[in-house]
This record gives structure tokens, C-alpha cells and sequence, in this order.
């Protein structure tokens, strides 16, 4: 999906501040972060959005939670918590169609962020 900014991204065909990456996922800052560590968390294949998610994909999906995880442990937030967010088609807030999760956190998160 070369027309897909984060597919781009992944293929590094696009600059981005990466903070993690595996075989299958790879995470980079937000480039409008609404909170001090604010990560996008992507699986390498392209998959539009959540509902798109099959049985085949479960362990890549188990893949990026782990790695978000890691990510927290890294960036200082696992132990006084953070937010794992999807947002699922345009009604849901989603703006690019790759399947990705913010990981929010460094501050004392309310209601909406």
C-alpha cells in the first residue's frame, strides 16, 4: 500500500522518529502528540482498521500489545500508567486507515485524553 502514509513509513520510505521496531511492528513519535510520550504503535502489514482484524492476524495483534509494553517500559510510563488507544473508522476519530494504537502517558490523563 504504497498510498498508505504509515505503510510508507514502516518501508522507511518516509521520515519518522522511530522508538521501536521487530519484525512486525514498528512504533514512532506522534508528530502532534497531546500528551509528553505519545507513540504510534503500528503492525508492519497493512491492515485498515480493526474491523479488518482476522484469526490469521491474533498473534501480530498479540505482537504490538507486547511491544507497547516494552515501549512503556522504555519511555518511563509503565509504572505510573498510560493509555493504549484505537481508534476504529471515521466515526471512531480513526484519520489514517492502518490499523495503529496511540500509547498516551507522562501526565496524569482525565476523560478524552
Amino acid at each position: 500500500m504504497s498510498d498508505c502514509i504509515f505503510c510508507r513509513i514502516a518501508n522507511k520510505e518516509m521520515p519518522s522518529e522511530i522508538v521501536y521496531e521487530d519484525e512486525r511492528v514498528i512504533a514512532f513519535k506522534d508528530i502532534n502528540p497531546v500528551a509528553p510520550v505519545h507513540i504510534l504503535i503500528i503492525p508492519k502489514k497493512h491492515i485498515p482498521d480493526m474491523t479488518a482484524v482476522t484469526e490469521e492476524d491474533a498473534e501480530l495483534i498479540g505482537a504490538v500489545h507486547l511491544a507497547a509494553i516494552k515501549i512503556a517500559r522504555e519511555v518511563g510510563v509503565a509504572e505510573t500508567g498510560f493509555r493504549l488507544v484505537n481508534n476504529c473508522k471515521e466515526d471512531g476519530g480513526q484519520v489514517v486507515m492502518h490499523l495503529h494504537y496511540h500509547l498516551i502517558g507522562g501526565r496524569k490523563l482525565g476523560i478524552g485524553v
